[in-house]
């Protein structure tokens, strides 16, 4: 079964310390939730809330990943200019 361009998101949550973090994932309302709810990510659950402020579409799990590892090797000032020029749906 091939995959939908809009299968994977790679997304960043800014923390309530200010720090940023970028993960994938195939639901995004999912995935948010569960990092507010304290169950997704152990860098995420000791910074709560989180709130998205970025979001992409990938065509697959490796389009993912590699993007996210793109991200997270960006300046924090290359990162907010992302997520300041990015706007919710």
């Amino acid at each position: 079964m091939a995959e939908s361009v809009e299968d994977w998101f790679i997304y960043i949550l800014r923390c309530a310390d200010n720090t940023l973090y970028t993960g994938i994932t195939k639901d995004i309302e999912r995935r948010c939730k569960q990092h507010n709810d304290a169950v997704a990510s152990k860098y995420t659950r000791v910074r709560l809330p989180v709130v998205l402020v970025y979001q992409e579409t990938a065509a697959s799990h490796g389009d993912a990943l590699r993007r996210e590892l793109a991200i997270k090797k960006l300046t924090r000032t290359a990162k907010d200019a992302m997520c300041s020029s990015w706007t919710a749906k």
